[in-house]
């Protein structure tokens, strides 16, 4: 019979933790097959901080560090400077990389730091609960929104993308989503890039959002979610390069 499809080898073989339709699989499958034709497998160095983000580790077999919530750029600023030649790579949620490391993320980017940035917008805080994030979209129900959010009292979801794209030292940014085969090839398209511009040390900093599902507290089905990415949540998080 012949073999359609295989594990890439930086893809540990383990039964996976994520709730049924969870996009943080797919991402994590997409970043290892990159590494992996890249070559890079033995020089890069991911960085994971709080929240569902934080696991990658036990699915990337690389090198992975855990830091404190929201301080992995600020984590990946120093180990790339203190270590040029390694791929630094942080992956981070939008409860983490928009909320409390919002600050790191907006200087890593306003130094020109040469380091990639993956960002899992799912609009909610996973893993402490459902909460409403910085990125939960207007009348989005959550746990601390259960009438919607409205943005009078709780403001308007943050579009972190749109915000970095004005510095000078970002270099590139693409917005894709894990809903449909051929967004996901877009997505995988986008992450290759933003590691090749490491790897031939383009100055600054490369981030790829990725729109992902979160079933569990959008209290949907897995295919209702993926509906949802494309439906609703591209109206506010557009898809496409925004710069580079």
């Amino acid at each position: 019979m012949k073999t359609v499809f295989q594990r890439t080898p930086t893809l540990k073989d383990c039964p996976t933790h994520y709730c049924p339709g969870c996009g943080h699989g797919i991402a994590h499958r997409l970043i290892a097959e990159v590494i992996d034709e890249l070559g890079i497998r033995g020089s890069t160095i991911g960085i994971a901080p709080v929240g569902c983000a934080v696991l990658a580790y036990d699915y990337l077999d690389i090198d992975m560090v855990e830091v404190a919530h929201g301080r992995a750029p600020a984590v990946a600023t120093g180990m790339k400077r203190t270590n040029p030649d390694k791929i630094i790579f942080s992956y981070q949620g939008d409860g983490d990389l928009a909320s409390i490391g919002a600050g790191e993320i907006l200087h890593a980017g306003h130094r020109g730091e040469q380091i990639t940035v993956i960002f899992i917008n799912n609009a909610v805080f996973g893993m402490t609960g459902g909460q409403m994030a910085p990125t939960t979209m207007a009348d989005q129900i959550t746990a601390t929104t259960p009438k919607g959010r409205n943005v009078i009292e709780e403001g308007y979801p943050l579009c972190v993308s749109e915000l970095l794209a004005v510095l000078p030292g970002v270099s590139y940014i693409e917005r894709c989503a894990l809903s449909t085969p051929p967004n996901i090839r877009k997505a995988k398209k986008a992450l290759k890039h933003a590691f090749e511009l490491q790897i031939n040390k383009a100055h600054g900093l490369s981030l790829v959002e990725l729109l992902s599902t979160c079933p569990t507290y959008w209290r949907m089905s897995p295919v209702e979610a993926t509906k949802w990415i494309d439906n609703e949540m591209t109206k506010v998080f557009p898809l496409g390069r925004l710069k580079g």
